[in-house]
């Protein structure tokens, strides 16, 4: 068997292009764009890659983007201004602020500050709150796009066993509140799991997000199963994930190369989560009237 490799640039290109239409459309009826704002501190150059990158996506779309750059000597107190000022601009849609931030900042209390109607990143406490809950809200991009991905090779989630490997509050949490929402049979695997590969061999789904690479090898996967890679670290012979694709692709039903898997995903869930903030953010406003 060698598994259908899941082409997450096609995936991510498709919804990118459903977003533009969306985005027109919504720019025609109400005479405005969505927004999204980019809050990078300091000079991190990975973090400046990331968010321009972000900058460049909003542009191909048809979102307007306003891109905030305080020096990394900015306070508390400064940063937790310049979040409440774009939560009441109402050209504003969504709000991500680039994570790391400089030591002297506390990253989860001030991004926890953003307005859950324009967290786009989905992290805040109140938003991991609604889809513990199962209520409406904007979900992680990376888990969501995940669920995209699951989508694409047509994979029946409804009582499916599921194994995510990672219990980290950016996504393996979030994942598996995602995974039980598709009726999913969800196992959260972290350092302390007994017997991790024979967990992992029950998958039908095995989802990796550890940051160790090629640690997930072939006589952890069930035959047939999907494998969805998310970790990525470069080595000295280039970026791999954390599955040993080479060997696991043998055995595998369907699996995500790195890159070019899970990685497309996450800008256009962003893309997506902010026309979905704009579109809410408006009918809210016609409510409210």
């Amino acid at each position: 068997m060698t598994a259908t490799i899941i082409d997450g640039k096609a995936v991510a290109a498709a919804l990118r292009a459903d977003v533009a239409r969306q985005v027109a459309d919504f720019s025609s009826q109400h005479g405005r764009t969505p927004g999204l704002a980019t809050v990078l501190v300091g000079d991190d150059p990975a973090s400046a890659v990331y968010v321009g990158a972000k900058q460049r996506a909003c542009a191909e779309v048809g979102i307007a983007a306003f891109d905030h750059r305080p020096a990394a000597d900015i306070s508390a107190a400064e940063l937790t201004a310049l979040i409440a000022e774009l939560n009441d601009d109402p050209q504003v849609s969504g709000i991500l602020v680039q994570l790391p931030l400089p030591d002297h900042l506390d990253g989860t209390a001030l991004t926890g500050l953003v307005d859950a109607a324009k967290d786009v990143d989905g992290l805040t406490p109140l938003s991991a709150g609604l889809l513990a809950l199962g209520r409406d809200g904007l979900r992680p991009c990376t888990p969501s796009g995940v669920i995209e991905l699951l989508r694409s090779v047509e994979a029946n989630l409804t009582g499916a066993e599921a194994v995510v490997i990672g219990r980290s509050n950016l996504f393996g949490k979030p994942m598996a509140q995602l995974l039980l929402a598709e009726n999913a049979t969800v196992t959260v695997c972290h350092s302390r799991t007994r017997d991790l590969a024979s967990v992992c061999a029950r998958a039908d789904i095995l989802i990796a997000a550890t940051g160790r690479p090629q640690m997930v090898h072939a006589d952890w996967v069930k035959p047939g199963a999907i494998v969805i890679d998310v970790g990525i670290t470069r080595l000295e012979s280039g970026l791999v994930g954390d599955v040993d694709f080479a060997a696991v692709r043998e055995r595998a039903g369907a699996i995500t190369p790195v890159p070019g898997g899970v990685g497309p995903m996450t800008i256009a869930c962003l893309l997506r989560n902010t026309l979905l903030a704009a579109q809410a953010q408006l009918a809210a406003g016609a409510l409210a009237q």
